[in-house]
């Protein structure tokens, strides 16, 4: 598949029929408080729906509550293993180079600083992480799992924010599209994929051609169950690569909340450090990760820590050496990494669940203005030329 502008420009236009359906009833029928109570309680897979729950939601989650037909088990299984063999690498990627790069997308910037409060700033990544960690449990499509109900409710949280921004006439849809429509859902999958593997090969580490591409894989499935249009998404990862560029040049850029939005992050991940000596190491990450012009843009510090990164994928490339070759080395490596993803993720949630509820009203300042074989290592497709 090609991209142009073009096919981009149809993308801005289009929401997600379903769930935008399912909201706008809700609203309408004054039913979504009545939602938000009785789905705290549904948290698993093949849970039965409670009493009560509004027709138009029962419908929808019958309609949801199974993935898509087209899904390859065996390559969601390459996916779990390739996170567990790379999940603290991964959640390294996510913090310091997937959030930012959705903070240099001013329109983004915007619709993220209208749906969660400054006073819990670590709210995204928290639900961005334990999403992340739904996903890749063993069980994440099966009975008992948390990861279908969890797609089910972001979804509807994503239907809920163009809900209240084209009805509050509190956006410029003809300047800058449906809000979340299909070419920010599809760039939102490439911030979670292809821009999380690249940020592990920038940093040194070791991925076969496999991982990576069932890495990608599993977020296509996810996508799919967001609502994702998948005659539009990319299907491999040179088609991703194009998707990326084209997005990123088309709308990457300064913005106030996208610098405020980073500022947050900063500060959060700097409480997670120990001590005071290693703050500076965050603002030096998110530099090397997204770029100096990416960094500038979201006021991201330079710090005398820049040149201590840059070693990262010398120190990255002698532990994966070590994994490679030494099965207690590998076995010691993963669990270290479970163990620290575990506690980041803690730390974010302040070791609560999150419950992904549709909001009723927006902020109200806001405003438009075992692993897989190490062979065939991977490496990034080439970047593209946008026509």
């Amino acid at each position: 598949m090609t991209y142009t502008e073009a096919s981009m420009d149809v993308l801005r236009q289009g929401g997600d029929e379903l769930a935008d359906a399912t909201v706008a009833a809700l609203f309408e029928r004054g039913e979504v408080g009545t939602f938000n109570t009785l789905m705290r309680y549904v948290s698993t897979a093949g849970a039965p729906l409670p009493d009560g729950l509004p027709d138009v939601a029962r419908e929808y989650l019958e309609a949801t509550r199974v993935p898509p037909a087209w899904v390859d088990w065996e390559e969601m299984e390459k996916a779990r293993l390739f996170f567990i063999d790379n999940n603290v690498h991964i959640s390294t990627a996510l913090s310091f180079a997937s959030m930012p790069a959705c903070y240099v997308v001013p329109h983004v910037a915007k619709l993220l600083s209208a749906t969660h409060g400054l006073k819990y700033p670590s709210k995204r990544m928290a639900e961005t992480g334990q999403f992340t960690v739904y996903l890749m449990q063993p069980d994440a499509f099966e009975a008992g799992g948390r990861f279908i109900p969890a797609a089910q409710k972001v979804r509807l949280l994503h239907a809920s924010i163009r809900h209240h921004l084209t009805r509050e006439n509190r956006w410029d849809t003809e300047v800058l599209g449906t809000p979340i429509c299909q070419e920010d859902m599809i760039g939102g999958q490439m911030f979670f994929s292809m821009l999380v593997l690249d940020s592990l090969h920038r940093l040194g580490i070791h991925m076969s051609v496999a991982g990576a591409e069932a890495y990608y894989y599993a977020w296509r499935v996810v996508g799919a169950m967001l609502g994702v249009d998948q005659d539009a998404v990319p299907e491999t990862l040179d088609e991703a690569r194009q998707y990326l560029d084209l997005y990123m040049v088309r709308h990457m850029g300064p913005s106030e909340e996208g610098a405020l939005l980073t500022g947050q992050l900063i500060e959060l991940y700097e409480e997670v450090v120990p001590g005071t000596l290693l703050d500076p190491i965050v603002s030096a990450l998110i530099r090397y990760l997204v770029g100096d012009t990416c960094a500038d843009w979201l006021a991201v510090p330079r710090t005398p820590w820049g040149t201590v990164v840059k070693t990262l994928p010398h120190l990255l490339g002698v532990l994966e050496t070590i994994e490679d070759r030494s099965p207690l080395g590998a076995w010691a490596l993963d669990r270290l990494g479970h163990l620290t993803s575990v506690l980041e993720l803690s730390s974010l949630t302040r070791g609560r669940v999150m419950h992904y509820a549709i909001p009723e009203q927006l902020k109200k300042e806001y405003g438009i203005s075992s692993t897989v074989p190490r062979t065939r290592r991977w490496t990034p497709p080439a970047a593209t030329v946008s026509s």
